[in-house]
């Protein structure tokens, strides 16, 4: 990953982590809590592809492992967003851009159901059965619902500066430099061309008159 979307991703990660646990953890609503950090990771997804989608939805996941709320065995979402950010930068639009709502729409109902059932499948593994306790089917709606009623007011604008960011000045200057050397390029060469066909011509002028002058004066030594 380059630099500048290493530091975009970590900014934008943090914020969310942090508007997170301190304010929608504590909102109390009944299931689950709306996952800003889980949309952050889509967006960033579903701009910088399923790699870059991975190593950001393992970072952000780690972090909250790490996060001094954290109820579980670290690791358990780094490997749960890491999933989930894979297969969101797997729909990543072939410019960057959204044609339509109704695509990211989709991938957000996927994305909280799915990460809901792999965190629960992979509680279960370690031990952890607080899901069964709570009612997946109702924990997966909520999720669900919550995750959609927050996703246009985050993915839009993580995508909007995601693209941003990846419009690098200095690589652009750089491109247009490239281009320049490579037209005058092909001006030269074509210049070369049209010298060297001149020159060829003239070379073939020169022969011409050479050997009429030759015949010329063949013509009056016979005489």
């Amino acid at each position: 990953m380059r630099v500048n979307r290493i530091l975009l991703s970590t900014a934008l990660v943090v914020v969310a982590l942090v508007v997170q646990v301190s304010v929608l953890a504590r909102l109390h609503l009944p299931g689950a809590v709306p996952d800003l950090l889980l949309l952050t990771v889509l967006a960033l997804a579903m701009v910088y592809g399923h790699v870059g989608g991975a190593l950001v939805g393992f970072g952000a996941g780690l972090l909250a492992d790490l996060a001094p709320p954290a109820d579980h065995a670290a690791g358990r979402y780094a490997l749960v967003l890491c999933v989930i950010g894979y297969a969101a930068g797997l729909v990543k639009p072939e410019n960057g851009r959204l044609k339509s709502a109704t695509g990211p729409m989709l991938v957000v109902v996927g994305a909280a159901v799915g990460s809901t059932l792999l965190y629960a499948g992979v509680g279960a593994l370690v031990g952890d059965t607080a899901a069964r306790h709570v009612g997946l089917p109702g924990l997966l709606f909520s999720a669900a619902l919550y995750d959609l009623l927050l996703a246009p007011f985050v993915v839009p604008a993580v995508m909007a500066l995601a693209r941003r960011a990846e419009n690098d000045p200095l690589a652009e200057t750089t491109s247009a430099a490239k281009a320049t050397d490579i037209s005058s390029g092909w001006l030269a060469s074509g210049t070369g061309l049209r010298i060297g066909g001149q020159r060829g011509g003239l070379r073939m002028k020169t022969a011409r008159s050479r050997t009429a002058r030759a015949g010329r004066i063949k013509g009056v030594k016979r005489l």
